[in-house]
């Protein structure tokens, strides 16, 4: 017998976070064609390109918190989410 993945709150509220983010870019994106332009990040990136560095960025960072600190996760999802905004902003 196959068992299921046992889904909670808070992941299916990540999950549906994430796509509901995907689908809000695709729109913007579809109205208004990103230009590709240089912040801090050492590439020439779009917004889905902020987006996904930001995400994945973001992913390590909470990681990195959560296994080398015994800071509460409430830390590392803030530090994650400013590292997010700040690439979105100026990357």
């Amino acid at each position: 017998m196959m068992e299921w993945m046992s889904w909670t709150g808070p992941t299916a509220a990540f999950f549906s976070v994430i796509a509901l983010t995907l689908a809000g870019m695709t729109t913007w994106e579809l109205r208004s064609p990103s230009v590709p332009r240089r912040g801090f990040l050492p590439i020439a990136t779009t917004r889905g390109d902020r987006l996904f560095i930001g995400l994945l960025g973001s992913a390590y960072l909470h990681l990195l918190v959560i296994g080398v600190t015994d800071w509460s996760i409430w830390v590392a999802f803030a530090l994650s989410l400013v590292w997010l905004l700040a690439v979105m902003r100026w990357g």
